[in-house]
C-alpha cells in the first residue's frame, strides 16, 4: 500500500464529523450527484419586454452579486432552469457561479445544475464557488473562453456524507446571510451620497442648491465661473517605457483611476508629480465608457506621478475637494460621449467647464467636508465587506479538501 496517497480530507472539520473518514470524489456529471441542463438561445425574434414568455438568462451580464438578474423576456422557451438551480457560465468568464431566482429560459452561455437524492444544493453551490479559479485551466475557444457539457460533467468534486454537506452548507449560508446584509448598508450608503450631491448643489437650471446650511441660507445665488478661472491645467506625461515593478511612484492611468487605484503600476520616473489637492481626470475612453472625466483626488504628497491621457488639475482659487466633487463625472464632459467613437477631451474643452460655486470658501469646505465624511462612511462599510469576503475565502480553502494540487 502507498503510504504517500493523499487523503481527501479538509483541513477543518466540525468536531462530530472528525472521525467519519475521508471523503468520496465523484464527478458532476454521475446520476447520483446533479442534474446539468446546457442553455440554448432562443431566436432574438423572440426577444421581448412585455413579460411574454419567460425571464431570459443569457449568461454573466444577467448574474449581479450571485443572483439571477434577467434583462428581457423570450417567447421562445429553449431549455430552462428552475428557482434555486445553479447557474454556470459556460462562456467567457467562465465559471462564474450564481443561483437563480426565476424559472426562467437559460441561453447557450448559462448551465444549471441541481442535485439529485441526499446531495446539498447549497454545499454544491458553495463548492463550486470555491472552484471558480479552476475553470480557466479547462477553458477552451481561443480568445472566447468557454467550456461544454463534458468540461463539466468531468469536474471531480469531493463529498462527505449528506449531515456533514450540510453541516458545511448551513456555515457558508450564515456567512452569505452577514455578507448581504453589510452589501445592503453599502448600497444604502451610497444612495445617501447620491442624495447629497443632488441636494447640495443646484440642479439644472437652478442658482441655489436645495439644501443650504443654515448658516448660507441667505448668501444669495451662487455664481458661474468656469475651471480656467479657479485652477490651473497640465497634461500627464508619457511613462510607458520606464515602468518598473520595484518602482517608488503610482503611476495614475486611466486603469488606475476606473479601479479606484486596484490596478496600479509603479516607476521611479515622475514625469508630471502629482501634489495633495491636485486633481487628476480621465480624458479618453471608448464609446459609453465608465472611465472619461472620472476624477481621483491626491491625498498626499510624492507619490503619484501622472500619465498621459490624465490631466492634472490643480485648484488656485476655488476649495479643492468641492472642485473635485463637482468636477468627477459631470454631465458637461460626459456629453463629449456620443456613444461611437473614441472620446477625447481636449485642454480647451476641460477649461471650458462652466459650473456654479459658492461666493463663501467657508460654505464650499463645509459641503466638501459632507461629502467626504460619506465617502469615509462608504470605504469603511466597503473594507468590512472585503474582509468578510476573505474570511469566507479562507474558509472555503478549509471546509473544502484540495483534489487539484
Amino acid at each position: 500500500m502507498n503510504k504517500d496517497v493523499k487523503k481527501i480530507v479538509p483541513q477543518l472539520r466540525f468536531s462530530e464529523f472528525e472521525k467519519e473518514g475521508e471523503w468520496k470524489i465523484k464527478m458532476l456529471g454521475d446520476k447520483d450527484v446533479s442534474k446539468i441542463v446546457m442553455g440554448s438561445s432562443p431566436k432574438s425574434a423572440n426577444y421581448n419586454t412585455e413579460g411574454k414568455g419567460l425571464p431570459l438568462i443569457q449568461g454573466n451580464a444577467d448574474i449581479k452579486n450571485r443572483l439571477s438578474v434577467p434583462r428581457i423576456f423570450t417567447s421562445e422557451i429553449t431549455k430552462e432552469c428552475l428557482i434555486d438551480d445553479i447557474l454556470l457560465s459556460v462562456r467567457a468568464p467562465v465559471g462564474t457561479v450564481a443561483k437563480s431566482l426565476h424559472k426562467a429560459c437559460i441561453g447557450r452561455g448559462i448551465s444549471a445544475i441541481r442535485t439529485v437524492k441526499d446531495n446539498s444544493q447549497e454545499y454544491l453551490y458553495q463548492w463550486l464557488i470555491s472552484y471558480e479559479p479552476y475553470w480557466q485551466d479547462i477553458s477552451q475557444g481561443g480568445a472566447f473562453d468557454a467550456v461544454n457539457s463534458d468540461d463539466i460533467k468531468k469536474v471531480s468534486i469531493p463529498f462527505p456524507s449528506p449531515k456533514e454537506q450540510q453541516k458545511i452548507a448551513d456555515c457558508f449560508s450564515s456567512l452569505d446571510e452577514v455578507i448581504t446584509a453589510e452589501t445592503e448598508k453599502l448600497d444604502l450608503l451610497q444612495d445617501h451620497k447620491k442624495g447629497l450631491l443632488q441636494q447640495l448643489f443646484p440642479a439644472e437650471g437652478e442658482s441655489q442648491p436645495k439644501f443650504r446650511f443654515p448658516e448660507f441660507k441667505d448668501d444669495g445665488d451662487w455664481e458661474e465661473t468656469t475651471l480656467d478661472e479657479v485652477a490651473d491645467y497640465e497634461n500627464g506625461k508619457a511613462h510607458e517605457q520606464e515602468i518598473s515593478d520595484t518602482g517608488k511612484y503610482k503611476v495614475v492611468n486611466s486603469k488606475f483611476i476606473s479601479t479606484e487605484g486596484e490596478v496600479v503600476k509603479f516607476t521611479d520616473s515622475a514625469n508630471l508629480m502629482a501634489n495633495t489637492g491636485d486633481i487628476l481626470m480621465v480624458l479618453s475612453d471608448i464609446p459609453n465608457g465608465k472611465a472619461i472625466a472620472k476624477c481621483f483626488y491626491v491625498d498626499e504628497d510624492d507619490t503619484y506621478t501622472v500619465n498621459q491621457r490624465i490631466c492634472k488639475i490643480t485648484p488656485t482659487d476655488i476649495d479643492n475637494k468641492f472642485l473635485f466633487y463637482i468636477q468627477n463625472r459631470n454631465k458637461y464632459f460626459l456629453a463629449f460621449d456620443d456613444g461611437v467613437k473614441q472620446t477625447n477631451l481636449r485642454k480647451e474643452t476641460a477649461l471650458s467647464f462652466p459650473f456654479l460655486k459658492p461666493k463663501d470658501p467657508k460654505e464650499q469646505e463645509k459641503i466638501a467636508n459632507c461629502l467626504t465624511l460619506a465617502d469615509d462612511l462608504i470605504k469603511k462599510q466597503a473594507d468590512k465587506i472585503e474582509s468578510l469576503q476573505d474570511h469566507k475565502k479562507g474558509l472555503l480553502q478549509q471546509l473544502f479538501p484540495s483534489i487539484n494540487d
